[in-house]
Formats: C-alpha cells, sequence, structure tokens
C-alpha cells in the first residue's frame, strides 16, 4: 500500500490524520492519504508569490518543452509515487480500482492528458490568440506597429477543488504551469492519482518543485482553497455553480446539461444521426460533463427513443479489466441508490416515458458497489421535470419541442451540437448566451477541440488585460529585448 502525503510547495509532509483509498470491489486499501485541514493551507498560502517567482525564472519556451516532457513522463515512464513508485500500468489499475472507471477508460484518458502535455505550444497559440508569452511573464510588452499591450496575473498560484469523477477535468489546468502560475491542487477523494502522477512528472521533467502544492482533505480544505486563492476553480453539481455565480476570483463548472437538436430540416432523416446521438450519451460511461444529456426535436422522438434505448438499454456492467467494459461503478454507498430513487420519481410524471425498461432494472447493486445502467427517458414536453436533469451515468431524455422553442426551453448549455442547415437558426443558435460550446453540423457533443477554450478561457481567467504606457524610448527598447529573446 502506498503512502501519499501531503506536497507543501513541493516539500513532503506526512499528516496524523489520514484516509484510506479502498479497491471499490475487494475493499483492499489501495493508499494511505495524509490529510490536511484548511489552517495549514491558509498558513501555507503565505509563500505562494514564491511559486510564481520561481516559474519566471524561467523563460515560457523552457516551461513548455519541460511540460511536453513530462507530458511523455506521465504516459511512458515509473514515476515517484509516495513512498514507492508507479508505472503507467499501475497507474491504470489503481485509477479504476479507486474510481470504478474500467481501466480501458483510465488508459484512454492519460492518451488525453498526454495530448494536451505534448501539445501545449498550440494549445497556448490558440487561447492566447498568437501572443507572446513573455508578455504574461513581464506583464506587459510591445506587439505590432509598436503597440504597448500589459497583462496582469491576479494570482501567483491557482487553487483547484477536483472531483473524483472524470480524470479528464485535468486538462483544464495543465496549461496553468507554462504561464508562470502555481498550482494549488485539492484532489477528489478517489482520484489523488493523477495530480500526484503529474506533480511527479513535472518534477522529473525539471519543473520546479515550490510551483506545485497538493492538499487531500475535507470539505473545509475545499473552502480553505477558494478563500486563500485569489483565482480558483471548482467543480461539483449545480448548487456549487449557483453558489460561486458572478464571483470573479472562482470559476464553478458543474453539471453540463449538453445536448443535441435536430432541426426541422433534418429531423426526418434523424437515424442517420443515432451513431452519434448514441455516442455522445454513452462514451466514458457518461461521466462528462460533455455527454449528451437531452436529445430535442420537433417531431419522431418517441421513435428516437425507442431506437437509442435498443442501441444501448441492453448494455450491463463487466469487470473493470475487461475491454468490453463501459459502464463506470458508483463506488461511493448510496448514491446510485440515491440517484434511481430520484429517477424513478420523475418517472410517475405524465407524459414521460422510460425507453429503456423493456431491457431490464437499471440498478445492479453489488456487494461494494453499484451500477446505473444506460437510461433513456421520452418526455412529451420540455416541462417535464426530468427534462432539466441530468446524471453521472449514461442517462439521456428524448424532449419533444417545436424548434421555434427550443432556444427558450434547453437552459444553460455546456456543449451544444446542431445538426440543421437552417442558416436563419444557426444564427440564433451562435447568439445565443446560454450556449457555451457550439457545433453546428452532426459532430458529436464528446468531441472536443483542445485548441479551443473547454469551458471559458483559463488565460482571460489568470490574466487581466490593462492600460500601460510608455515613453517612445522604453517602447523602442522593449521591442529590441523581445526580438533578442526569440532570435
Amino acid at each position: 500500500m502506498l503512502n501519499l502525503p501531503i506536497l507543501r510547495w513541493g516539500k513532503p509532509y506526512d499528516s496524523l490524520e489520514t484516509d484510506q483509498v479502498l479497491h471499490f470491489i475487494t475493499g483492499e486499501p489501495i493508499a494511505k492519504v495524509s490529510q490536511a485541514n484548511g489552517g495549514l493551507l491558509q498558513r501555507d498560502m503565505r509563500f505562494s508569490q514564491r511559486a510564481r517567482d520561481v516559474l519566471r525564472e524561467l523563460p515560457n519556451e523552457e516551461l513548455i518543452a519541460r511540460v511536453k516532457k513530462a507530458g511523455e513522463l506521465y504516459l511512458n515512464a515509473t514515476l515517484p509515487m509516495g513512498d514507492g513508485q508507479q508505472s503507467p500500468e499501475e497507474f491504470a489499475l489503481q485509477q479504476s480500482a479507486s474510481t470504478g472507471l474500467p481501466e480501458h477508460m483510465c488508459r484512454g484518458n492519460m492518451q488525453k492528458n498526454y495530448f494536451v502535455l505534448s501539445n501545449m505550444d498550440r494549445m497556448l497559440d490558440a487561447l492566447t490568440r498568437g501572443l507572446d508569452l513573455s508578455i504574461l511573464s513581464r506583464g506587459y510588452g510591445v506587439e505590432g506597429r509598436g503597440v504597448v499591450v500589459s497583462y496582469q496575473a491576479q494570482a501567483p498560484a491557482v487553487g483547484l477543488v477536483l472531483p473524483s469523477n472524470s480524470p479528464g477535468v485535468h486538462t483544464l489546468w495543465m496549461p496553468v504551469i507554462p504561464m508562470q502560475v502555481g498550482l494549488v491542487l485539492k484532489p477528489g477523494p478517489q482520484e489523488p492519482w493523477t495530480p500526484y502522477r503529474m506533480a511527479a512528472a513535472f518534477a522529473e521533467a525539471g519543473i520546479p518543485r515550490e510551483a506545485i502544492s497538493i492538499y487531500p482533505g475535507g470539505p473545509d480544505v475545499g473552502a480553505a482553497v477558494l478563500a486563500n486563492c485569489s483565482r480558483s476553480m471548482i467543480f461539483g453539481g449545480t448548487a456549487t455553480v449557483e453558489r460561486y455565480k458572478g464571483d470573479p476570483r472562482v470559476q464553478a463548472h458543474g453539471p453540463g446539461f449538453s445536448k443535441i437538436l435536430l432541426g426541422d430540416d433534418v429531423v426526418d432523416d434523424w437515424e442517420k444521426y443515432l451513431d452519434i446521438m448514441a455516442d455522445s450519451v454513452f462514451l466514458n460511461s457518461g461521466r462528462g460533463c460533455i455527454n449528451c444529456s437531452g436529445i430535442w426535436a420537433s417531431r419522431h422522438t418517441e421513435k428516437i427513443a425507442a431506437a437509442l434505448a435498443e442501441r444501448i438499454g441492453p448494455v450491463a456492467p463487466l469487470p473493470p479489466q475487461d475491454p468490453q467494459s463501459s459502464l463506470a461503478a458508483f463506488t461511493v454507498a448510496g448514491v446510485a441508490q440515491a440517484v434511481w430513487k430520484a429517477i424513478e420519481v420523475d418517472l410517475r410524471e405524465s407524459g414521460v416515458q422510460h425507453s429503456t425498461e423493456k431491457f431490464g432494472p437499471r440498478l445492479v447493486e453489488k456487494e461494494r458497489c453499484a451500477y446505473l445502467r444506460p437510461t433513456v427517458v421520452h418526455c412529451d414536453s420540455p416541462e417535464r421535470a426530468i427534462a432539466k436533469k441530468e446524471y453521472m451515468f449514461p442517462f439521456t431524455t428524448v424532449v419533444k419541442c417545436p424548434q421555434e422553442k427550443m432556444l427558450e426551453s434547453i437552459g444553460p448549455t455546456l456543449v451544444c451540437s446542431a445538426i440543421t442547415e437552417d442558416e436563419k437558426f444557426q444564427r440564433q443558435l451562435t447568439d445565443a448566451v446560454h450556449i457555451d460550446r457550439l457545433n453546428i453540423g452532426p459532430i458529436p457533443t464528446i468531441k472536443l477541440d483542445w485548441l479551443q477554450p473547454h469551458e471559458g478561457n483559463i488565460v482571460e481567467f489568470l490574466f487581466r488585460a490593462r492600460a500601460y504606457q510608455l515613453v517612445p524610448e522604453a517602447v523602442k527598447r522593449v521591442e529590441q529585448e523581445m526580438a533578442a529573446a526569440h532570435a
């Protein structure tokens, strides 16, 4: 069993209070994790400026090169892990054992993280719209035609309160280090593996250890992250998003309520798009905020729901090591049961039909965990309560709604895949401020373009553009310094 310490700006610290990470099937301890508390984190944040200072000692280009090396190490190397070591295969096995994700999905998420790290130069170029990164480092610089620009870092380190459900969310914070901002990570209780392995890979690649802290712990630690970091991200439910709505210091990531809209001009050919609908709902066990939780059309909705149910309804749980395993377990006692109970209440409403019912019970209870099998529900109107729900397994509603009512009815939507060639509808979709990522055409909601912001541009979150004036002589000097640095 591994012993994972708190990392206080790179220095290991063993706490008297520990928590065990258990195998979700056997109950066997996998790791013993030191537990931080809010007071410890608050004290350590007095030294957060050091994180930015040590990173600014290295040019952005050098940090990018080291981050790329870290990606190779993360994917392929045996790395230090607490008081032991961890191979890539052990990482996938341990992550699967604590989160309930099938092992092949854990390996797939490793590839996603590796892709982001190995393409960090392209990602930052896209996120900054080609800005010379030395301007972020210096705080000001000169762009074309002698224009002085300034971007001021809003925090020396960014805090992250991370979840246990989807390892893919870690791609959101990976660009932080090359922008010379430190990391304060509070791991999810079932998924400490990615933060610790990434910290080890960064250190082995030459990223200063003082730039990264990891504080496992309870809710008080998450609260301390948000209270003591000038910029932070948190992942949670709708209540979490509402709580921090409008707080410029906190970027709250919650349910995606991602959707597929079938326009009136294509809906009669809905069968052409069944694969896209099924993949959007089902892949990665439906655990991501970008998985589709609603399919909207003005007609044929009963047929769409029935066909989708035929496609994914028969899927049953398999052991996590099975290459065909496609469902993740709920590893926290009682959660799956509570979710299904809530769904059953909504299924009683008039106008709601459980399309996957004939394929057997959806709740599958095991000795130490439970599964929820794919569930498709038809709604005859957007007014049905379940049409506004999202759950952490392959679940979707198929909602009957006139096209002209869709945009006013769908509510906040992280990803909208609008399958339509209707130019008027496309313009309305483009103007809809409650849609974050918009796909026009038959594109699965789960298909990401890593060169575009996932949910809010992290550069804009961490840096503030401001006015900055220099006398002409200083402008010329800065231009020459920037040119020499890239020569």
